[in-house]
């Protein structure tokens, strides 16, 4: 019996180092593919019905568009960038989408502090489990709430541009009007989105995980602890 004892103290420690290991990594990841995110041009594109500016590939902070200039007789296309600023009239659900990200990634960093936190103290000589699964259940809760703001941000943009009538309109300075709009496309923002609001949800479950694998190792080490008093007396 003390032998099963001791295989299921063994496998729950390492059990419990894997879990720890795949929540930093899931982590960093996510945190990494949202940085990604933040900075790539694919929440929109737009086709337009124009000689001189034909797409306009949207950021969330800057436009691209490949613009046809007349060159001592040639012609040549450049890709030009222009801010995304006070000049423009920015929708509902852009800005909210660019104030979503910021949270996300923000917010990310705190999961892995609390989350290295946690595996500090597992190394120490006498291990708080109370404390780790206290720091398991706030990167969780992090995680969650990390995960509902990128998935907020872009299905709501992804269904506004695509299916709704978004406010979104360029400055008056802008080489096209938004009246010359021809077609909008489909773009990989929505899909990174969803993956990353599903890593997240991953690392989530990875942290229950621990946190039952705490529970159930500071159970086996009770009664470890109950039997060697036990066999003293």
């Amino acid at each position: 019996m003390d032998f099963i004892t001791c295989k299921m103290q063994r496998f729950a420690v390492s059990n419990e180092c894997i879990y720890r290991l795949s929540g930093i990594t899931c982590s960093l990841i996510a945190m990494l593919f949202e940085i990604i995110l933040a900075r790539s041009r694919c929440w929109r594109l737009w086709e337009f019905d124009d000689k001189i500016v034909q797409f306009v590939i949207f950021g969330l902070w800057e436009v691209y568009y490949p613009q046809v200039f007349n060159v001592s007789g040639s012609t040549i296309q450049v890709l030009v960038h222009s801010p995304i600023n006070s000049t423009w009239t920015i929708s509902p659900e852009f800005y909210y989408a660019q104030t979503l990200v910021i949270w996300a990634i923000l917010l990310k960093p705190a999961v892995v502090i609390f989350n290295a936190m946690a595996i500090e103290i597992s190394y120490m000589k006498d291990s708080l489990v109370k404390a780790q699964i206290l720091l398991y259940k706030i990167s969780a809760f992090i995680l969650c709430i990390n995960s509902l703001c990128t998935f907020v941000s872009v299905s709501w943009n992804h269904v506004v541009d695509l299916y709704g009538q978004t406010t979104l309109d360029f400055p008056p300075s802008f080489p096209v009007k938004k009246e010359d709009l021809k077609m909008k496309h489909y773009t990989a923002a929505f899909p990174i989105g969803v993956l990353i609001a599903t890593m997240s949800l991953f690392g989530v479950i990875i942290f229950l995980f621990e946190m039952s694998s705490l529970d159930s190792q500071s159970k086996v080490e009770a009664q470890c602890a109950s039997r060697l008093i036990n066999q003293k007396a």
